[in-house]
């Protein structure tokens, strides 16, 4: 029986953000061809653009929260599904990693699809052992299968710890979306 392009589709971008994050030697701040990762995206704005308190503490935090930011933001997209979105279906970075109601849908009905991805900001609902499962072993917080959208990651351990720290650096929203 053949799947309907959509989820193939789907599984296929699954296989290639994961594949990006296994195989990525990237280093944000690390130069390549004297660009850097600031200077590669001009004019770009993030609604978290000072730094964290914490982070400017402590240079080695800050590279960490920085290398978790590229890999949320820029290679697994995060905010495509946990950010809610305005009525012009943009990112509302007033909500950033907030949680959001799921936009997209199937081709095909799946049982288990996820109507809502959860708030990330500030870490409001993991701990950080539950977090690395989500993130090393692409099991749910509890080692329960995750719900589709959800892409499932098999990432290297200080990846992981990169993108908790981001997420923890972040403000927690008072709202629910």
């Amino acid at each position: 029986m053949e799947k309907p392009f959509g989820v193939l589709f789907a599984a296929l971008a699954m296989f290639v953000t994961a594949g990006a994050l296994a195989t990525s030697s990237v280093r944000v701040g690390a130069s390549s061809g004297g660009v850097s990762a600031a200077a590669a995206a001009p004019g770009r704005t993030h609604p978290n653009s000072s730094n964290p308190p914490a982070a400017q503490a402590n240079k080695a935090a800050n590279s960490e929260i920085e290398r978790g930011r590229y890999l949320v933001e820029e290679v697994a997209k995060c905010p495509e599904c946990h950010t809610p979105r305005n009525e012009r279906g943009e990112l509302r970075h007033d909500a950033w990693l907030a949680g959001a109601p799921i936009w997209i849908r199937p081709v095909a009905p799946i049982s288990n699809w996820a109507d809502h991805a959860p708030a990330l900001a500030g870490w409001p609902s993991f701990t950080e052992e539950q977090g690395e499962r989500v993130l090393e072993k692409g099991t749910g917080p509890e080692g329960e299968d995750l719900r589709p959208p959800m892409h499932i990651y098999h990432m290297k351990h200080e990846d992981a710890k990169a993108i908790i720290a981001y997420l923890k650096s972040l403000p927690r929203s008072s709202q629910t979306y």
